[in-house]
């Protein structure tokens, strides 16, 4: 049996040649393969070769992925030679004589370190050359500065021999990255939307092409574009981010026919097209952030380290390839970002949330309170607002359970949306929103403002950070007081996750119903127990009247979870029918729950307010076991008013 491992993310692998048909995988010594990690038990698997096929037994404590399924402790598993077998931080390749195989995402981030080793050693040539602190100062570079660093990175090139033939292979496959990278900008770039770039364009939209750019190379890529394009029938696409997402996903497919098309001048003036590039976002603008900001699929970008940069694509965490040259480096950018919105980072300041000009998220911190090195996360707002029709067609919702709620939403039930970190929690509460009358009046409360509600009597509210000297501070708590004030229908708030909790629920039982709002959680259940902390944070209660006021204010419970592979989904909804006095609890029941792992199904029970709902002529009780959705879809679009109830024929007797 032959084995081949390697650490991931290390292109070096280990090849172990093994006589027996049963092998031993552990950090102990004795083992037949040892990987050296504290994260590997003494003795983590025992794998055996039977007719042809292999068996691992999982005995260690951690779990490991055979392909794509995780392996419990004491779990077994049947796979077939050449699977990937993950331990972590190690992969394994059993009976796999050839180099493994690679995804492409993996592919691509190998290609894009690449280029980022490259383009550290032309900027250490660079420091030696010319003072980039000075370029630096300057936030709008003229083109005499431009020209003269371009001018600098090709003669450097020429010094590192990037262009020399023994590097034929890579420069293709570089070239191919770069052509990619190009139709994804040409279409962020004919799209018009000012969402994709009230960040980025800030800087980055004037250096994609070069200022040394040779017109017969331009017309060559041009056409290249213009054959991506028609192949891939993005002219067939409704809107932005799927075009996007047809290039990431099938641009492999025409990459063939395009490689003869990628002779050796174009392959040079396409990799340096791209180094100018990066090596200019590295000195005016953000760097390797500048393309991730302006792709609409990436919904998270999350820095680790100077040389680790972690994406969110479809739900999915993956590492870009993309890196930083230096700390400091890293360090300058998260500057630039923070000032975008008034805010400063430094070392007697080295924590900052901050909410950027197109709604998006930051999170910045540097040491000494990051031990690492500085640290980013930025949440992007969503380009694209999700309505009803999208959760259906992505299968967070069913046709069922859409009407449902929207039935709840106009008939003013309160509705509380519940669930984890990165579950969609606000974008269900924008969704819900839209179903709300046109005629109400509503005021939503946000730490930073993420909801984009259709209707035009929207009054928005934002918390304040206190100044430098610890004043003028307003929280969530305040404003919500506040609205109370301001003659509001609904007041819906984008998350309780503090003493504002109780305010929320008081607003709700003193003429606020049909608020709504969202709280973390793992079940609905467990919803409950956090609002009782929370409100046990503003004031000392009794349980009893803690969950007296909580079944009185809220009636729906919509739950979302995140599935392994990524997918949103709405796990539960759920009634706060009643508080019992003699269990001393709170009743909840499922009206839909997601049993089979597939799908969001009803439960068979009718909510206590069911009634209220089919007098009202909001909602067909067939509905709820899918008899009929043709009536219903277009209805969800916009907030509709209620419609008073058919009159019942008169009986022939």
């Amino acid at each position: 049996m032959r084995v081949w491992y390697n650490r991931i993310h290390e292109s070096r692998r280990t090849m172990v040649e093994v006589d027996a048909s049963e092998i031993t995988i552990g950090r102990d010594p004795s083992n037949t393969i040892v990987l050296n990690s504290p994260l590997v038990s003494r003795r983590h698997a025992i794998v055996r070769l039977q007719d042809g096929k292999l068996i691992l037994h999982n005995i260690g404590l951690n779990s490991c992925l055979v392909g794509e399924e995780e392996i419990l402790g004491g779990q077994t598993a049947v796979f077939e030679p050449g699977t990937k077998v993950r331990i972590w931080p190690f992969t394994l390749t059993f009976e796999a004589e050839k180099p493994q195989t690679v995804s492409r995402s993996e592919l691509e981030a190998h290609l894009r370190s690449v280029f980022a080793d490259l383009e550290l050693k032309i900027h250490r040539k660079l420091l030696e050359r010319l003072d980039l602190y000075e370029f630096e100062a300057q936030r709008r570079p003229d083109r005499a500065t431009i020209l003269l660093l371009e001018n600098h990175i090709e003669e450097i090139c020429r010094e590192l021999g990037v262009f020399s033939p023994e590097n034929d292979l890579i420069l293709e496959e570089l070239a191919a990255l770069a052509i990619r990278d190009l139709t994804v900008n040409q279409i962020l770039v004919d799209s018009g939307e000012p969402a994709f770039f009230d960040l980025a364009s800030l800087v980055s939209t004037q250096f994609d092409v070069p200022a040394t750019l040779v017109p017969e190379r331009e017309t060559e890529i041009h056409a290249l574009l213009q054959f991506v394009r028609e192949r891939l029938g993005l002219s067939r696409l409704r809107d932005t981010t799927e075009k996007v997402s047809q290039v990431e996903q099938h641009f492999h497919e025409v990459l063939p026919l395009l490689r003869p098309h990628l002779h050796r001048e174009l392959k040079r003036y396409l990799v340096l097209r791209v180094l100018k590039k990066e090596l200019k976002d590295t000195i005016f603008g953000y760097g390797p952030l500048e393309d991730l900001l302006r792709a609409p699929t990436v919904t998270e970008i999350m820095v680790v380290s100077s040389d680790q940069i972690y994406i969110e694509r479809n739900g999915v965490i993956e590492r870009s390839g993309r890196r930083f040259i230096s700390d400091k480096v890293t360090e300058a950018i998260i500057e630039r970002i923070v000032a975008q919105v008034g805010r400063r980072i430094d070392r007697s300041q080295p924590l900052v949330d901050a909410r950027l000009p197109d709604g998006s998220r930051v999170n910045a911190i540097i040491p000494p309170l990051a031990v690492k090195g500085p640290c980013l996360t930025i949440r992007k707002f969503p380009v694209q607002r999700f309505t009803v029709e999208d959760l259906i067609e992505m299968g967070t919702l069913t046709p069922a359970a859409a009407a449902f709620l929207r039935a709840c939403v106009i008939d003013r039930r309160s509705i509380l949306v519940s669930g984890g970190t990165g579950t969609g929690k606000t974008t269900m509460l924008n969704v819900l929103s839209s179903f709300i009358p046109n005629r109400e009046r509503i005021i939503t409360i946000e730490d930073t403002c993420e909801l984009r509600l259709h209707q035009e009597h929207v009054v928005s509210l934002e918390t304040k950070m206190a100044s430098v000297e610890g004043t003028g501070a307003y929280t969530i708590r305040d404003l919500v007081r506040n609205a109370l004030r301001m003659r509001p229908d609904r007041i819906i708030v984008g998350e309780c996750r503090g003493p504002e909790a109780l305010d929320m629920i008081q607003a709700m039982n003193t003429g606020h119903e049909g608020s709504m709002t969202t709280v973390h959680a793992n079940s609905a259940r467990e919803v409950i127990e956090r609002l009782e902390i929370l409100i046990l944070m503003a004031a000392e209660l009794p349980i009893s009247s803690i969950h007296r006021q909580i079944a009185s204010a809220i009636d729906i419970i919509v739950h979302l979870t995140r599935l392994p592979g990524g997918r949103r989904v709405v796990s539960q909804i759920t009634e706060v029918a009643r508080f019992d006095p003699e269990l001393n609890q709170i009743i909840l029941l499922d009206i839909f729950n997601f049993r089979d792992g597939k799908t969001l199904l009803p439960t068979g029970y009718l909510p206590s307010f069911i009634d209220s709902l089919v007098d009202k002529g909001l909602l067909d009780p067939r509905f709820l076991y899918g008899v009929d959705t043709s009536t219903w879809r277009g209805a969800w679009s916009e907030a509709a008013e209620p419609t008073p109830p058919t009159p019942a024929r008169p009986s022939s007797s």
